[in-house]
């Protein structure tokens, strides 16, 4: 592993931290209320983050005191929730603990990282290079892509299913973090 995959990773678990403090922070606010949505809808809400993310890059300004950041810790967080939710089902009332919430969290955020890992060794850190404004595209087309394999009852011919396509929105959305933070 090379000097700039090993900063790669030590961004990257930062801004898993910082993602992770967020949910934490909700689920002692809200608990696992989440729970009671479909993956349809968990798209749906990160398609709103998403749009959202790109009007305030194209229109340069918020009339919401909040800024582009929070909406990509937003996108990670639903992107966890969405593969939580693939796996679990929904529920119709909370039916975990914040403490299983956060266990679940942990570990699907682990799978998500262990593939931005392969990934970015084998794309050779190519996300550098790229603007925050790419990724935003990048994870609308993701939302596209999990809309269509949604509407298709998640069956695909060759293509990824949609826990890959959240896996990538999520790891759009962490480069995302640390292009935005890097100065911190």
């Amino acid at each position: 592993m090379t000097q700039t995959e090993e900063k790669t990773i030590q961004q990257f678990d930062r801004a898993i931290d910082r993602c992770r403090s967020v949910f934490k922070a909700k689920m002692h606010d809200y608990g696992p209320s989440w729970r009671i949505m479909r993956p349809r809808s968990i798209t749906d809400q990160i398609f709103i983050k998403a749009k959202r993310i790109r009007s305030l890059e194209t229109k340069g300004m918020s009339m919401v005191n909040e800024g582009i950041l929070p909406e990509f810790i937003a996108i990670v967080n639903y992107g966890i929730m969405g593969q939580i939710q693939l796996v679990k089902g929904y529920a119709d009332l909370k039916d975990i603990s914040p403490d299983e919430a956060l266990s679940l969290y942990d570990s699907f955020m682990s799978e998500t990282r262990s593939l931005m890992i392969k990934k970015n060794h084998d794309y050779d850190e190519a996300w550098r290079s790229m603007r925050v404004s790419s990724y935003t595209d990048l994870i609308l087309m993701k939302i596209e892509r999990t809309k269509e394999i949604e509407d298709n009852d998640g069956k695909t011919e060759v293509s990824e299913g949609i826990d890959a396509n959240y896996m990538d929105m999520v790891n759009y959305s962490i480069f995302a973090i640390i292009k935005l933070t890097e100065e911190e």
